[in-house]
């Protein structure tokens, strides 16, 4: 059984690395992050490379590959820090996708594969929508509410700026005049967006797991790296362990998605939730072990905080996912009960 990328997929990933390294540094960051706008160049690449469309059918055209080579190039994005509108972007293609019906795919999909149009999403609480990552610029905006979801055009819908504590992206106010519910297979195209948003937490893990690991080797104590007391090491491995559980579980979810369908709702909720706490943790972790300047402005670690922070609670929480892996386990039990009883 292969449990690794394929060959296709490795490049991929090595071109959504290549690329954001060299147009995503951490100083251009900083630089969108506090003039509160994108590199338009950098989205225009991501265009022409066919990142928007990734997952969407060629029908629509889309590159039409799988949720598998999606997560490669997101996970890039999270580690990378990209301030753009693609995570937002291709969540909201992939509910469309599901859960639109014909007419609605045909209206939809087609502009966002191509960059003409972005898109994003956003849950519904207590009537209201939840800040939406970069509905400044989104055509179409998809509203999610329990397991319905609709969708509004930009002319629909009245927008405010919300300053969010992520500042690598944009987030704002959404009132809805009007939208039209998408009445197809909603569930599946959640739990898919659910494993694009663990995919992202992956690598915003994996960049903080990394930029610690360099610290704690140059930085000096009596005479020696500090990496060298077991007290840090430590603290290092329990990052590893924590980010690469998170990858375990969101590319497990991937391939569940393409090859293993009934499979998904449990998948995507475990890599959710596990990826949710790992970014979280392990960014936390990377602060603590910078010591004093961990916390400074100037370390550029609370980017990476705060990204995790947002992301994680986008669409479902953790909380909410490990309940409900607990209400799936808890069906197939009796279900197999049921029939050995039978």
């Amino acid at each position: 059984m292969q449990f690794a990328f394929n060959e296709d997929q490795r490049e991929i990933q090595r071109t959504a690395r290549e690329l954001l390294g060299r147009r995503a540094p951490l100083e251009r960051v900083r630089a969108a992050a506090e003039a509160g706008a994108y590199d338009e160049r950098l989205w225009d690449e991501m265009v022409a490379l066919g990142w928007p469309g990734l997952a969407i059918g060629e029908r629509h055209g889309g590159v039409g590959l799988g949720l598998v080579e999606l997560v490669a190039v997101v996970e890039q994005v999270g580690y990378a820090l990209a301030p753009s509108p693609l995570l937002a972007d291709v969540c909201a293609a992939l509910v469309i996708a599901s859960g639109g019906s014909p007419a609605q795919q045909a209206r939809w999909l087609p502009g966002i594969a191509t960059g003409e149009l972005t898109a994003t999403i956003a849950t519904v609480r207590h009537g209201a929508a939840a800040p939406m990552p970069d509905a400044d610029r989104a055509g179409a905006l998809v509203f999610v509410d329990g397991d319905r979801a609709s969708i509004s055009s930009a002319a629909a819908v009245e927008r405010d700026a919300w300053a969010s504590v992520d500042l690598t992206r944009r987030y704002a106010r959404v009132r809805r005049a009007a939208d039209e519910p998408l009445e197809s297979d909603v569930a599946t195209g959640l739990q898919r967006a659910e494993v694009a948003l663990a995919a992202e937490l992956t690598g915003l893990a994996q960049r903080a797991l990394d930029v610690t690991v360099a610290y704690v080797k140059d930085r000096k104590q009596f005479a020696h790296p500090i990496g060298a007391f077991q007290g840090v090491s430590h603290r290092c491995a329990e990052m590893l362990a924590l980010t690469e559980t998170a990858r375990s579980a969101t590319y497990f979810a991937a391939w569940t998605a393409d090859a293993d369908p009934e499979g998904l709702a449990a998948a995507s909720s475990m890599a959710k939730a596990s990826a949710g706490d790992a970014a979280r943790r392990v960014a936390g972790m990377a602060i603590q072990a910078h010591g004093g300047i961990g916390f400074t402005w100037e370390a550029g670690l609370h980017w990476i905080f705060k990204r995790a922070h947002a992301d994680a609670a986008q669409l479902t929480d953790a909380d909410e996912h490990r309940r409900r892996v607990a209400r799936l386990a808890a069906q197939r039990l009796r279900a197999a009960s049921t029939q050995v009883a039978a």
